[in-house]
């Protein structure tokens, strides 16, 4: 066997058999204390880490979600009810660590208009790395759902695949996302956009 064959098959034998690994968890009682290291499909290129802060009345849920991703972005969200922070990295088992709580990050001094299902013209205090404003509309069965809040750069256009998503802007300055708004079934779209943010 030559010289060229016997470095080609070395090369093929290291990476083919490689994929990423990372540690994967979904609880809704905001500890992965019981994650699992597993390999990546084919695909998925990075490993992420999410917390989500949901708060409803005198309901709060804290929920981690750890997995491979075919991409995402580290960020956080905050619109109203709900916020999120999310760690991506691309390195095996580089997600050990959960994604910082969004309700610890510090004021910024920036503001957005959020939905609450009734009406958007309600301001959030930004917090962290959200240096942006978002609004995000999908319509479902005749009706027109929109979602405000404050947004990390790296987090704007992220959601433009999402499927019951038909638009999603983000923009910078103080309250720039309007606060006139229709909108009904304010949580299924939380949802959606969430999902996507989480698990693309």
């Amino acid at each position: 066997m030559d010289l060229q064959t016997s470095v080609f098959l070395l090369f093929v034998l290291f990476t083919a058999g490689h994929s990423l690994s990372c540690y994967e968890c979904i609880s809704l009682t905001g500890s992965c204390a019981d994650q699992q290291e597993k390999p990546c499909p084919s695909g998925a290129s990075k490993c992420m880490s999410i917390t989500s802060v949901s708060k409803v009345g005198d309901i709060s849920i804290n929920e981690k979600i750890k997995g491979c991703a075919a991409d995402c972005a580290s960020g956080s969200m905050n619109l109203g009810i709900v916020r999120t922070s999310s760690a991506c990295c691309n390195t095996d088992r580089c997600n050990v660590q959960d994604a910082p709580d969004p309700s610890t990050n510090v004021p910024n001094g920036k503001k957005c208009y959020y939905c609450d299902g009734k009406s958007c013209s309600n301001t959030v205090s930004c917090s962290g790395s959200e240096d942006r404003c978002i609004t995000a509309t999908e319509s479902s069965g005749g009706q027109t759902v929109v979602v405000k809040g404050c947004v990390s750069k790296s987090l704007c256009g992220t959601t433009t695949s999402v499927r019951d998503v038909r638009s999603e802007s983000c923009c910078e300055g103080n309250l720039c996302n309007s606060a006139k708004s229709v909108t009904q079934s304010f949580l299924f779209l939380c949802c959606s956009l969430l999902s996507f943010i989480l698990l693309h």
